[in-house]
């Protein structure tokens, strides 16, 4: 007797693609579907309504507390010349003794503590390629004669083919104008420290172990740079190589082509500056150095201070009132549509075949 047909069937039975009889795969799972009405939706809407538009009252007022300033420098003028710095930089590449002026006034008290941004426009940072372009390894100390291969084309030095540290297109392209603060002919004293994210310094990035001059011999520094990565802040040599918080905070790239990033925070212990700035005229000096005129950029100092949501940004309360006055609107529409055309429950059960639509 040939046991062919029992195989061909085993076999048939262990090839079969058909899921096996469960609720999950066969699609009997219980489920729920709201049903939507205007005794659910309405009310739905005028809530929403009601607590979005006065969270966006707080919130804009909230931001409204914190003062800024924002002064566009693209088109300084010289200091002593008829052209802008721009202009100068453009038809001297490579120029770093342009310097320039800008008076401007503060309208109130910045009271409390202030802080001096930078703000580019038109800089594209999130760009995939611009992203990627760095040496984690490296920005924790791990020094190597062959860095990342993303680091490309800004890893070796084209002139002595000397490895660069920092390396990649971010390093390479790090903010150097310097900006100071001028009141009545004196400087007002700005600190460069505590203004990277403590994390990024404590963990991300870290010097070399030993001498820091030692450790980068057989090093390049950036194309871009004027100064080498040990002497970013002579004066303070806690804040060199790549713990330098002016590079943290540039390495931390932003989401959108305009952005502003933290430059200096005002130092706080000098008796005339200890509940923050004046009301009064100032001056902002400029060493121009940053060229943006190529893609279009613009640069600008912000002056800010800080309530409890950060820096002054009215756009969350302005989205919670917009998006508030919005539901209620559309909810005194509906309501009126439902009281104006909607059946009433007794038409709509003795709905059958033969009922003309309407």
């Amino acid at each position: 007797m040939s046991t062919q047909p029992a195989d061909n069937e085993e076999s048939a039975a262990a090839k079969s693609k058909r899921p096996s009889d469960s609720a999950f795969k066969q699609q009997r799972l219980p489920a729920w579907q709201p049903v939507l009405t205007a005794r659910t939706v309405l009310p739905t809407f005028f809530v929403i309504g009601v607590l979005f538009i006065p969270i966006g009252v707080v919130l804009l007022h909230l931001s409204n507390t914190a003062n800024e300033l924002i002064i566009d420098y693209t088109k300084c003028r010289r200091s002593g010349g008829n052209t802008t710095c721009a202009e100068y930089l453009e038809a001297n590449p490579g120029s770093v003794d342009c310097t320039c002026e800008v008076p401007f006034v503060l309208p109130s008290d910045f009271n409390g503590v202030v802080y001096m941004y930078y703000g580019l426009t038109n800089y594209y940072q999130n760009h995939r390629r611009y992203v990627k372009s760095r040496d984690d390894e490296q920005l924790l100390g791990h020094l190597s004669q062959t860095p990342s291969t993303d680091c490309a084309p800004f890893a070796y030095d084209p002139d002595s083919g000397k490895p660069i540290a920092p390396c990649g297109a971010i390093a390479n392209s790090l903010f150097n104008d310097t900006l100071t603060l001028l009141q009545g002919g004196s400087e007002i004293n700005l600190l460069k420290t505590g203004i990277a994210w403590p994390s990024d310094k404590r963990v991300k990035f870290r010097n070399p172990e030993g001498n820091l001059t030692v450790s980068l011999e057989g090093f390049s520094q950036p194309i871009f740079w004027q100064k080498g990565l040990a002497d970013l802040d002579p004066e303070n040599p806690d804040n060199n190589g790549f713990q330098n918080e002016d590079l943290i905070v540039w390495m931390r790239t932003a989401a959108l082509p305009s952005f502003r990033k933290l430059y200096r925070r005002l130092n706080q212990t000098h008796t005339q500056y200890a509940n923050g700035l004046k009301a009064g005229n100032y001056t902002l000096n400029i060493k121009y150095q940053y060229p943006v005129v190529s893609f279009d950029g613009t640069k600008r100092m912000i002056l800010s201070t800080t309530s409890v949501l950060g820096g002054k940004n009215p756009f969350l309360g302005i989205a919670y009132i917009v998006v508030g006055a919005i539901c209620i609107t559309l909810g005194l529409a509906l309501l009126f549509i439902h009281m104006r055309c909607s059946r009433s429950n007794m038409e709509m059960i003795n709905v059958n075949p033969h009922t003309q639509y309407s």
